[in-house]
């Protein structure tokens, strides 16, 4: 080609370009010249043809297999890494926290090498007999449910017993069924364990039944599929089949993966909505090659190979052989399952992955499963409990193995052992088995009768209580978000005390604690600045219209314009400043991918122009350059249209390089009217001021740098936009690159990554824009009243150090008597250095009692963590009120929550809206998701999910102290209520010769932990507040109970022991005396018993009862009337040992007065000691009580005079 620009062709016309001035395009362009090796050189890098050798340099790839790479805007390249890739022989690579991720690792993905027959899926076009035909592939019917009908039993079954606790009580039943050791009845045995399985198992039946009933609709919803013979026929889902094309109409659901055929839209183009998959609204759009594009429907034939099936859905590596050329595929060429088909009358595409095969199938793995802090050390003292019950068994086995020493030759004539019965024809008698054996079947039978030591009914009625507490959390008003009218998730029900125990909270910036909604603030364009504070004019709102066919045509949005820049703008080109301008804002116009939809309003003649982008700062910066004149009107692949002040122009897209994490900016290639190629980048200050010219720019770059320190201190979000013109030969080569790396099958993302940083260079800069993402409402109030309740908030942001500065300024995160510690080291040895500066700084500061804020940036992040600096970073981060972490990578989060996690025993909390910040809630002991305007990806990955930041406050202060308090006290009851039962029976065994009778019926034992007492420990660990929500607000220093484990700790769960000794020996002891001589039989005492340990249990409950409803009246004082009932009806039947002995004790006048005497007796010391310590050493929940129960609250909080305890900080351990 001569040195003259290429003659410029017209572009195919639009409805409307006959108002447009016609713009040429480049037409056939030179192939990659042939030569002897197939290639052609560009700056180093090669394309063409790759021989056997190159493959072998793609092998380290193998060694991560399923990693997901990053192929386009930002968003795809904050996916979630994995935190473990598995390597061929199976093992788990250790993961780098430090690291900077993947940019330079991406080429060496699977998309490196070229796809073999044997590591690929072979699709047949419109053939799936044949595609089939070796393998059968998975069908399109989807099963999210867990269970059948024939396998929910044994599956259900496999799973509950995953609790160690229910194969101690199966070996406990099983154990009762031999005849040597039965104890109870057989059956009466299983009943509590085969109660707790069926209540477990009947709500997981009832959750699978949903998932059954959700699956069965979308399996039968109808998809139009194209036949041989040109017709189209309706199937269902599930009947689908890889290898067959369906047609989707506008607004209608994507039923598998598909890869685009051809679509309504002339040059291919397809615009989908991903909400169902990853809660994007925003357009994203897709194409089909223009090879498939222009054939006839029915004549659809080819070859399809793909990758395997795997999750990346930000990822698609394939070919196509159709004609006889091959031609490559990527992610724009796929659209995913569960994606609409929007502003496009019609696509097809064949199916590649079906059901369960698919992309979005494959990530359905739901929210991970944690466990609870407090469930964690209760698992302790049930272990002390067990060797508690082990030590009863000895010593009831080794004093009957010395008892039957003694008296082995009168057995048969000693009560409890003595089996004569001359009614029957054998005379049987008691068979001693020798001492050791003896020893052996006595330590199993007081196993088994000591049994309910361990709780059963503890484990169903905790899940019980979590089930109320969620209902009660997701129905709270207070946690509703009506701008998205979304209500508070609660994804895990096993984690719901832990919010009451949180000590540090790890918050994204963008989204989380800002609105992530966009607005265009300033410009500094060539080293100008026209930003509000220039201007003694105030700022008014742009609205720019254009007319189109008679319409009236205006952005959707209205944006604040400078009044100096928005007259300059109108002036045109007429000089070199005008011209500036105009390059500046036609670069916010065009270097992006918004797709602009038309929408009505109530005025037909009025339309508004909807910008539609795959980012917010996208959109922002689009509406910003229609305020000011430049109106983006219409986008297809090949052109787009802009509307500059009345003039609307067609530019041809001769390029586009998206964003990516590496590069950190993006590009545009346009085509001018004038035959001119310019190209458009914008990105980050740092990677846009190394690919800067600065042979003629630097008084602009440094009038720049220091707009751009400005704009960031006021906590704005900046990017810097630069030009550059192509002549002929550097467009002609960077074609030619970009041609052979886009159609190359192997290695396709590292070869277009390198032709861009190649052309991204020596850009002449237009100046940069910065743009404010407001806080959410009530955000500064929430970190206030985090900090005041002890809890240390950290931010993890990517953003600029001086935008993180200001939004922690603004938020309250950090104030102005704090004392800021920065670390920005960009090597090992200059890292070291600072965290040995600020380690020695800070301990002098914190001597004097001086809040410190430590500020540290990714890049001194990638020498810390991972490394032996990490140990002096959590120090240092240990003495600071505030920690603000700028510029970290999203691995990076999950290191610095891991570096808390492992040095100390404190709850962590991660709260973040964006795919970026799974990794951080995943790792945290619990994550909260977001539901904001970055999609679902944290929502789906968090245990809790909520729409704003300011929800923590009442989810932790309230609901979290509430359930912390609540099941703190349950687990305690639970064991306290239990040992008294088995203590009364030790002691019993005592005066039986150390055998295993008891004198508490079988059936009562049995109904104990199920109606006795069940009922009001559940009711009560839903219900009960300790103190009303206005307390707790009031003063958030009453979060601090839970961070100091007041309601369960190693000292409660001793002394609730001793009380239970003694309220045992009570019940015992003063009834066997009372009737140890008299003819009263043991059933009758054991009746005593039994609803003395009732009463007593149920007014200890009673005593600790904060706020009583009519429930709880009925569950509580219902319990022991039910006891009383069921007594009676057990002694009633005659079968039954024990018949009518209830009757015949409690028609004494001794009965009630030894009932009355026990219950007093019991919770005397309880109660005297209860009043001691709430009198005498009050705690902070107790003043605060007492306050409400006087009702001087209202006195009290407007004058302040309620003191908390000062707030304790845990060691790192």
């Amino acid at each position: 080609m001569d040195s003259k620009r290429p003659l410029l062709l017209q572009s195919p016309r639009t409805p409307n370009d006959q108002y447009i001035p016609t713009i040429p395009v480049f037409p056939e362009l030179p192939k990659s010249k042939s030569s002897s090796s197939n290639t052609v050189t560009f700056s180093g890098v090669e394309f063409g043809q790759v021989e056997n050798k190159n493959s072998s340099n793609s092998s380290s790839s193998s060694k991560s297999s399923m990693s997901i790479h990053s192929m386009g805007s930002s968003k795809r390249n904050n996916s979630v890494r994995e935190m473990s890739s598995l390597n061929h022989s199976g093992s788990k690579s250790t993961v780098r926290y430090g690291s900077k991720g993947g940019g330079d690792s991406e080429g060496l993905t699977m998309s490196q090498r070229e796809l073999r027959d044997e590591d690929a899926r072979l699709v047949y076009i419109n053939d799936p007999e044949k595609t089939n035909e070796n393998f059968e592939f998975f069908g399109n019917s989807i099963r999210t449910a867990k269970y059948s009908i024939l396998t929910f039993i044994p599956r259900n079954l496999f799973e509950q017993f995953h609790r160690v606790a229910y194969i101690y009580f199966l070996i406990i039943a099983i154990l009762n069924q031999l005849p040597q050791l039965a104890v109870f009845g057989r059956y009466v045995s299983i009943l509590p364990l085969a109660f707790v399985l069926f209540v477990t198992g009947v709500k997981d039946a009832f959750e699978d039944w949903r998932r059954h009933n959700s699956d069965k609709v979308e399996n039968n919803r109808l998809a139009t599929i194209l036949m041989n013979d040109g017709s189209f026929i309706e199937k269902k889902w599930k009947d689908i089949r890889v290898g067959e094309i369906v047609k989707i109409k506008t607004n209608e659901t994507i039923p598998c993966d598909i890869v685009l055929l051809s679509t309504s839209d002339p040059t291919g183009v397809a615009y989908v909505q991903t909400i169902n998959l990853d809660g994007e609204s925003n357009l994203k759009t897709r194409y089909a090659k223009q090879e498939t594009g222009s054939k006839v429907q029915p004549r659809y034939t080819g070859l399809i190979k793909c990758e395997k099936p795997n999750r990346n859905i930000y990822g698609f590596m394939a070919n196509m052989e159709i004609d006889g050329k091959k031609l490559s595929l990527g992610s724009t060429n796929i659209v995913l399952r569960g994606c609409e088909l929007k502003n496009t009358s019609w696509a097809l595409g064949v199916a590649v992955y079906c059901g369960r095969e698919t992309k979005a199938m494959l990530n359905n793995s739901g929210a991970p499963s944690k466990r609870s802090r407090l469930e964690t050390r209760m698992n302790y003292e049930i272990i002390m409990l067990s060797f508690f019950l082990v030590a009863l068994c000895t010593i009831t086995s080794v004093c009957a193995a010395v008892w039957l020493k003694r008296h082995k030759d009168e057995l048969n004539l000693l009560p409890y052992y003595r089996k004569l019965d001359f009614s029957k024809p054998v005379v049987e008698d008691y068979k001693y088995y020798g001492w050791g054996l003896e020893i052996f079947f006595t330590f199993l039978m007081s196993v088994i009768v000591y049994q309910v030591m361990i709780p059963i009914a503890l484990y169903i009625s905790m899940e019980l209580v979590r089930v109320g507490q969620a209902y009660f959390m997701i129905e709270d008003d207070r946690l509703y978000d009506e701008a998205t009218n979304s209500k508070f998730q609660c994804r895990a029900l096993n984690i719901n005390e832990d919010l009451g125990q949180i000590k540090y909270v790890f918050s994204d910036k963008t989204g989380t604690l800002t609105e992530n909604k966009m607005e265009f603030q300033c410009a500094s364009i060539r080293g100008v600045d026209y930003s509000s504070t220039n201007t003694s004019t105030e700022n008014e709102l742009g609205e720019y219209s254009v007319q189109v066919d008679g319409k009236i045509l205006k952005p959707k949005m209205k944006v604040k314009v400078n009044p100096e820049l928005l007259q300059l703008a109108r002036n045109g080109v007429e000089n070199v400043e005008g011209k500036r301008i105009y390059d500046f804002f036609l670069a916010l116009a065009t270097c992006n991918t918004i797709v602009p939809i038309v929408v009505d309003t109530p005025d037909p003649d009025v339309k508004l122009l909807d910008y539609q982008g795959e980012s917010p700062d996208e959109q922002a910066l689009a509406y910003a350059a229609a305020a000011y004149g430049f109106m983006l009107i219409e986008r297809t692949s090949g052109h787009i249209v802009i509307d500059i002040h009345g003039q609307r122009l067609k530019f041809n897209v001769l390029g586009l390089h998206e964003f990516d994490s590496d590069r950190k900016r993006m590009s545009v290639i346009l085509g001018y009217p004038d035959s001119s190629v310019k190209l458009f980048v914008k990105g980050a200050d740092t990677a846009m001021f190394s690919v800067m010219d600065k042979s003629h720019n630097m008084d602009v770059i440094k009038a720049t740098e220091t707009h751009l320190h400005s704009y960031s201190s006021l906590g704005l979000r900046t990017l810097v936009i630069g030009m550059k013109e192509l002549s002929t030969s550097e467009f002609e080569q960077w074609h030619t690159a970009y041609e052979a790396a886009s159609t190359a099958v192997f290695g396709r993302a590292a070869l277009l990554k390198k032709i861009s940083n190649h052309v991204e260079n020596n850009v002449f800069i237009l100046g940069a824009s910065a743009i404010e993402d407001k806080l959410q409402q009530g955000v500064p109030e929430a970190i206030e009243s985090l900090r005041a309740a002890g809890i240390k908030v950290w931010v993890l942001t990517g953003d600029k150090q001086e935008t993180a500065i200001s939004i922690g300024f603004s938020s309250k995160l950090l104030t102005r008597n704090m004392t800021q510690i920065i670390i920005n080291s960009n090597s090992k040895v200059s890292c070291r250095k600072s965290l040995k500066d600020a380690l020695e700084r800070s301990r002098k500061l914190d001597a004097v009692a001086t809040q410190i804020a430590l500020i540290i940036d990714g890049g001194s992040l990638v020498h810390i963590l991972d490394s032996e600096h990490e140990e002096e970073l959590f120090q240092l981060a240990s003495l600071c009120s505030v920690v603000l972490c700028c510029r970290v990578a999203p691995l990076q989060k999950a290191g610095i929550v891991s570096l808390v996690k492992k040095r100390t025993s404190d709850m962590t909390l991660a709260i973040g809206d964006g795919a970026n910040d799974v990794s951080m809630i995943q790792m945290a002991d619990v994550g909260v998701g977001i539901s904001g305007q970055e999609g679902r990806q944290a929502v789906m990955a968090s245990d809790f999910a909520m729409g704003q930041f300011r929800f923590l406050v009442p989810l932790l202060l309230i609901h979290g102290h509430w359930n912390y308090q609540r099941l703190g006290y349950m687990i305690l009851y639970n064991f306290y209520r239990n040992a008294v039962l088995v203590l009364v029976l030790f002691w019993y065994v005592l005066y039986t010769a150390f055998t295993s009778t008891t004198a508490i019926n079988e059936w009562s034992s049995t109904l104990y932990s199920i109606i006795y007492s069940a009922l009001p420990t559940i009711i009560v660990g839903i219900l009960d507040k300790d103190l009303s929500r206005s307390t707790l607000l009031k003063y958030p220093q009453l979060y601090s109970a839970g961070q100091r484990d007041e309601a369960y700790n190693k000292k409660l769960f001793m002394l609730t022991m001793v009380d239970t000794l003694w309220q045992s020996m009570v019940v015992f002891w003063p009834p066997l005396f009372a009737y140890w001589k008299s003819t009263i039989d043991i059933a009758s005492i054991g009746d005593l018993w039994t609803l003395a340990v009732v009463i007593l249990v149920n007014l200890h409950l009673a005593m600790d009862v904060v706020r009583w409803y009519w429930v709880t009246h009925a569950v509580i004082w219902g319990s022991i009337l039910a006891t009383f009932i069921s007594v009676m009806i057990i002694d009633a039947i005659p079968q039954l040992p024990g018949y009518w002995a209830f009757f015949h004790v409690s028609s004494t006048g001794l009965f009630w007065a030894l009932l009355l005497g026990i219950v007093i007796a019991a919770l005397l010391p309880r109660l005297v000691v209860k009043y001691i310590y709430q009198y005498y050493f009050p705690s902070d929940i107790q003043i605060s009580r007492e306050a409400e129960k006087m009702r001087e609250y209202q006195r009290v909080a407007e004058n302040g005079q309620i003191e908390m305890l000062p707030i304790s900080y845990h060691q790192p351990r």
